[in-house]
């Protein structure tokens, strides 16, 4: 566990005493944020599936790597094995608890490393439906908070906050989460544009314990409602303490991606 995720959860009241909604809302969001950190370092397999409003599919197979680095945030690196027009594209992302997240997309074609720009990340990763920002998660200090209520969701209890990014140029101006009261999982979150209509919704589900420790879903999908594009992403292979260095998580390192 993080020693700043440590010393917030002394400092801040649990979600359930908490006295005003922005209080209980950011203790819930600490909570989820801290089952989704400690991990060290991460290996997995991701299917990606683009479902068309026809119902057209295509797959997409990537493998993941994640590595915690202390106070300066998490660094992922994710690199397509399939299809063959894709294979060896790679996205770099180190996202920091405060200030700019930075991203690095590989495209072996041109053989050229291209930084994702603060103004474009809330564009479409690979002409999925999970923007470059969705691609990560981010650190609980990235919005601000509400409580909203609770409410049984898919038969679970579940506390539901509002969160509303900090960064202008998020490409949403709220989202609306919620997370389970038993295990503080983020099991739905619907996300509203910049003209604040509904744009899309986020559910996680297949969630297991690795390690006796380490929470994770096998299955997140992302329905856009205005266009009725889906994207499932397919987890496994998990493989937590593969001993990832910050040496696998350079810009040099995504060109040397295969």
């Amino acid at each position: 566990m993080r020693p700043l995720l440590i010393l917030a959860l002394l400092l801040l009241p649990s979600p359930l005493l908490a006295t005003t909604p922005t209080d209980r809302g950011q203790s819930i969001a600490i909570a989820a944020d801290n089952r989704l950190h400690g991990y060290g370092d991460m290996q997995g397999r991701l299917e990606m599936i683009l479902t068309s409003p026809s119902g057209d599919t295509a797959k997409r197979v990537l493998r993941v790597q994640s590595l915690e680095t202390g106070k300066s945030g998490d660094k992922t690196l994710m690199v397509f094995e399939t299809p063959r027009d894709l294979a060896g594209t790679g996205l770099l992302t180190w996202t920091h608890p405060e200030g700019d997240d930075e991203q690095w997309l590989y495209l072996p074609a041109v053989k050229r490393v291209k930084q994702i720009g603060a103004r474009n990340k809330s564009g479409p990763f690979m002409g999925s439906e999970f923007a470059f920002e969705d691609i990560v998660t981010p650190f609980w200090q990235k919005f601000h908070y509400s409580f909203i209520r609770e409410e049984v969701r898919d038969g679970l209890p579940c506390l539901v906050v509002e969160r509303t990014p900090t960064d202008p140029y998020s490409g949403y101006t709220r989202q609306i989460m919620w997370v389970d009261r038993t295990d503080s999982l983020i099991r739905r979150i619907e996300y509203y544009d910049r003209k604040n209509v509904l744009l899309k919704t986020y559910t996680a589900s297949g969630f297991t314990r690795y390690n006796n420790a380490h929470w994770r879903p096998s299955d997140m999908l992302m329905v856009n409602h205005l266009t009725g594009k889906k994207t499932r992403l397919l987890w496994s292979e998990y493989r937590f303490g593969a001993g990832l260095k910050d040496e696998n998580f350079t810009q040099n390192s995504l060109l040397r991606v295969k």
